[in-house]
């Protein structure tokens, strides 16, 4: 790699902006106007200007300064700084020393309810948090704690090397680089967003019903179940006391294995011996008796009355 990893984006300077890059985030839509490395020769000045859409600026090597609205800030490598929709700003690069830039500009539009039928709420409601954060960022540089920068070269080299999966992972780096500048603001409070969960006994219980529902006409133990979980023998026998009427691992087994062979009794003409071996039985005569003992019914009489 290169002493400034972003070098390479000079190969082709204009790849990115060549995308005509329209995003659909929650209930917003994200139009990039640019996307590019730029530098600004030592002693450099853009004067005085503003924009009408959001301008993020990440400085990955050099220094200089930024006035924003009426404040002075020095820039160093490392750094970035948002100028949102109207925010009058001035730039300078150091006397001696050239500064980079990376720059991306995006306008952001709402779109109106009825186009947002379909939309993951929760995506929406984070997509909305972010844009009123950009909205309300001081005027002021910060550092690039979450390294926001290697977005633009993750979306550089899937734009030249035209990946499976590049449109994705450029419209994706794009989402990114708002999240981590947003981030990036952040104090050490934390957000009391609570995200969806689980109700996690019964998310259990029916990963191991489906385990056994799978396995049931093998050899399977409580072990097995166990294991597969990742969970105790003591645990797994718990989950089952508590979610399927008190019984025991060796009852559930039981009821799945019995399901199945009332489904072949009554769909096919397969024997009573065939049957049991299909479904975890030891053979005819065992599942017979553990059939009459369930239902009071012997497993031939019970295909006669679904004949």
């Amino acid at each position: 790699m290169p002493a400034f990893p972003y070098e390479v984006m000079r190969e082709r300077q204009d790849a990115l902006e060549r995308l005509d890059l329209s995003i659909r985030w929650g209930c917003y839509d994200i139009h990039v106007l640019r996307f590019h490395l730029t530098q600004f020769p030592p002693g450099r000045v853009v004067g005085f200007h503003k924009h009408a859409e959001f301008e993020f600026h990440f400085i990955p090597q050099g220094k200089g300064k930024v006035i924003l609205e009426d404040q002075e800030h020095a820039l160093r490598s490392g750094m970035f700084y948002l100028t949102g929709p109207e925010v009058i700003h001035y730039q300078e690069a150091d006397a001696l020393e050239a500064m980079e830039e990376l720059c991306l500009h995006v306008e952001i539009v709402e779109r109106q309810q009825a186009d947002n039928a379909e939309i993951d709420d929760w995506e929406a409601a984070e997509a909305r948090d972010c844009v009123r954060r950009l909205l309300e960022l001081p005027a002021r540089p910060a550092i690039d704690t979450h390294d926001a920068m290697t977005q633009f070269l993750n979306a550089y080299h899937a734009c030249i090397e035209n990946y499976s999966g590049s449109y994705t992972t450029i419209k994706q780096s794009v989402i990114q680089i708002l999240l981590r500048a947003v981030r990036a603001y952040d104090n050490e409070e934390r957000h009391s967003t609570r995200y969806p969960t689980r109700d996690m006994k019964a998310y259990r219980y029916r990963l191991a019903m489906e385990y056994i529902q799978a396995n049931f006409g093998g050899v399977i133990t409580l072990e097995d179940v166990a294991d597969k979980l990742n969970l105790s023998a003591r645990h797994i026998q718990r989950l089952f006391k508590e979610l399927h009427d008190g019984h025991t691992f060796s009852r559930v087994l039981e009821d799945v294995r019995l399901a199945a062979v009332c489904r072949q009794l009554t769909e096919s003409s397969a024997s009573i011996e065939a049957i049991a071996r299909q479904t975890g039985f030891a053979g005819g005569n065992y599942l017979h008796t553990v059939f009459r003992k369930r239902f009071g019914i012997t497993p031939s009489a019970f295909r006669n009355q679904r004949a």
